[in-house]
């Protein structure tokens, strides 16, 4: 298998996809927007999306098996599975509001070969594969080099439908206020992520995700020079709902002080 040759395909859909969903953004409507939280929504963009970006995947990969957010196919790879959130920051989308992106990610026996988040509103493609750099719109990218948690800006997330570590999470929240450049939550974890990987964000961590709003994001970050644990510092990152990424240098600090609060 050849991720560059594959990743070429890759980029011709995911931009196709892309041009879609922003020119649908003028024409949804407030009866195309289905419930599933009272602020996590899914509209017919998600799901035509998903269903577009499947059937090109399968041309690309035809063994490859899926794992999706809105679950239009049901299908397990012996080998390759593709993890895919058609549009991550549905919530921003209808309400208008950037960022929202595309998160596809490859898998070959479970380990993360392809990643891509193409960020929508700005018309930005991050992306890397196995043994590769990472790049922001065919220009190679890297993650800061900020020392410290108090030089640092984190970004982070707010959980939607999981409250159990509410109060930790706000405590941590509080902490990292009070002693950082400052907090930012933009709505979409692979955004957050991307964010990371070319040094605009120090840091990220969130809690309550799934494995299609990090999987693209996170492998993107290692390939640009960072680190991702999950909040006990392990490697169930992906499946575990729980999410760490951030630079080496500050990486140890950042991990313990969540490990301190969340745990």
């Amino acid at each position: 298998m050849n991720e560059k040759d594959i990743f070429s395909d890759v980029k011709e859909l995911v931009l196709e996809t892309g041009l879609f969903i922003r020119d649908e953004i003028q024409k949804i409507k407030a009866k195309d927007i289905e419930l599933k939280g009272i602020n996590d929504f899914v509209t017919y963009v998600d799901k035509y999306s998903e269903r577009k970006i499947v059937e090109g995947l399968i041309g690309i990969l035809s063994e490859s098996g899926f794992i999706t957010e809105e679950q239009t196919i049901n299908k397990k790879g012996e080998r390759y599975n593709w993890i895919i959130d058609p549009l991550d920051g549905t919530t921003n989308y209808v309400h208008g509001a950037p960022p929202y992106s595309i998160s596809i990610a490859l898998t070959d026996n479970e380990e993360i070969v392809l990643g891509v988040v193409y960020e929508i509103t700005l018309n930005e493609l991050f992306y890397t594969w196995r043994g590769e750099y990472a790049y922001l719109n065919d220009k190679r990218i890297e993650v800061s080099r900020t020392g410290t948690v108090r030089e640092s800006l984190i970004a982070t997330g707010f959980p939607y439908n999981d409250y159990n570590l509410l109060k930790k999470y706000l405590n941590l929240l509080e902490y990292f206020l009070r002693n950082s450049h400052g907090i930012r939550r933009l709505g979409s974890a692979a955004t957050d992520l991307s964010y990371v990987a070319c040094g605009r964000y120090d840091t990220f961590y969130e809690y309550s995700l799934n494995a299609w709003d990090v999987a693209a994001g996170a492998f993107i970050v290692q390939q640009a020079g960072g680190k991702v644990c999950d909040f006990n510092g392990g490697n169930n990152w992906l499946y575990g709902n729980e999410i760490i990424a951030s630079n080496n240098l500050m990486f140890d600090e950042f991990r313990n002080i969540v490990k301190r609060f969340m745990k």
